[in-house]
């Protein structure tokens, strides 16, 4: 069996009318992921529902359901190959969406396409996009200015988008030169797999192409290993199978893990019997691999989602309070110490208070613009105080940045997104 091209996850962001399913739909019928046959299917779908040239766009909904019902080993992604890469997309429909598949979904995201409209441009949640990329820790990102076709491939309409996006792009600390800006119509195929006819002004990537184009994602095997439980199993024959992802290290048999927090918050130790992916038993797996494993020692109410297997040598802590530079995405008002919402963090939810607003920052330089704000509305940025109201296995930026980001929920939305920099353990 040929060794399989390394997996890179690249989300596709951008304004609910920007046409980013139908630019993924089309890169995935162009360069032979759907077949003629599926296309064919969803054509006539779409056309039955009176939405004739949706069937790109479809194509991304039904792998929605397909992973909705698919199960975590086998995760049912369509995925892209391209010359250096088997590419999984996560297509993020709003950034609700978006927030939770980054954070609580199968994957974080290697590399970014913030997907623009030509006819609409810069739109106001735009800003907001790149905010999360940079709060999630995507530093590589493109910009595909879309619907080229319905501004005649005209190259001032590709510059006017260029300009705009490239001031959003500084604001975030993204280096508008260093980013490539993609000319394209997912509906007419230009640019996305195949080079436009339509724009000889145009000399850069196709959207296919910038994939190879991406730096390579870090891996973090050198951290201590963590894997994030996604869901357990019992398997006639194995017994108890946590299904999840190793977020970092390498997992490897007969290692000594402990499992956290677990049951009681002490976390229980085993050994690692199995790991199983694609049903096939293996005898290590690194980072950024979704596997099912078997440990000695641990059952059925041992272990449940959200909770982490560590390297019993290093295991994760967990933080009786925590420090956290946060930014408020979507608060209904505003955002005041004792506020206690829902926060996500690898699979775990867990109810946690904001004790203390400590200071407001600027988020472009690091600076303090007010010590100890009364409240924090949207778009604000600003370091504070957690309590978890629960058992909470959580990590520092500098420690390990793959354990140290969440999201805020309240209410089915995103209300702010962030990452630990500090952490007081529990006795």
């Amino acid at each position: 069996m040929a060794k399989e091209k390394p997996n890179m996850n690249v989300v596709f962001v951008g304004h609910v009318d920007a046409g980013k399913s139908t630019c993924v739909g089309r890169e995935m019928f162009d360069s032979g992921a759907v077949s003629e046959q599926e296309m064919k299917k969803l054509r006539e779908e779409a056309e039955k529902n009176g939405k004739a040239g949706f069937e790109f766009a479809y194509v991304m909904d039904k792998v929605k359901e397909e992973r909705e019902r698919g199960v975590t080993i086998d995760l049912a992604y369509k995925k892209i190959m391209t010359n250096k890469w088997q590419i999984t997309i996560i297509d993020a429909p709003g950034h609700r969406d978006f927030v939770k598949n980054m954070i609580t979904g199968a994957s974080q995201a290697d590399a970014a396409f913030l997907v623009i409209a030509a006819p609409a441009g810069v739109q106001p949640q735009t800003t907001e996009h790149l905010w999360l990329l940079r709060t999630m820790g995507v530093k590589n990102i493109a910009v595909a200015v879309n619907k080229m076709d319905a501004v005649e491939y005209k190259e001032e309409n590709y510059n006017k988008v260029k300009e705009d996006v490239g001031k959003l792009l500084k604001g975030v600390g993204v280096d508008p030169e260093k980013t490539a800006f993609i000319p394209c119509s997912g509906l007419k195929g230009d640019n996305i797999y195949k080079k436009s006819e339509n724009m000889s002004w145009y000399k850069g990537p196709t959207v296919h192409e910038q994939f190879d184009m991406f730096p390579d994602p870090e891996s973090p095997i050198d951290l201590p290993m963590r894997m994030a439980v996604q869901d357990v199993y019992d398997i006639t024959g194995i017994g108890t199978v946590p299904v999840g992802k190793i977020e970092t290290g390498v997992m490897k048999q007969g290692m000594k893990v402990k499992v956290l927090p677990g049951r009681t918050g002490t976390g229980v130790e085993g050994e690692i019997k199995t790991i199983e992916a694609h049903h096939e038993t293996l005898p290590e797996a690194p980072a950024g691999d979704n596997v099912g494993v078997n440990i000695r020692g641990v059952g059925k109410k041992d272990i449940a989602r959200g909770d982490v297997i560590c390297e019993a040598a290093h295991p994760v802590p967990i933080v009786e309070e925590f420090i956290a530079t946060i930014t408020v995405i979507n608060h209904p008002t505003v955002l005041a110490k004792g506020y206690t919402p829902v926060f996500h963090v690898h699979t775990a939810q867990v109810p946690c208070q904001f004790t203390e607003l400590i200071a407001q920052i600027d988020p472009r330089t690091g600076e303090v613009i007010k010590e100890n704000p009364d409240f924090l509305k949207n778009g604000d940025t600003a370091k504070v105080r957690i309590a978890p109201q629960g058992r909470l296995a959580l990590e520092t930026q500098k420690d390990n940045p793959w354990m140290s980001r969440f999201a805020v929920r309240d209410a089915g939305s995103t209300v702010a997104a962030g990452m630990c920099t500090e952490i007081t353990k529990k006795k």
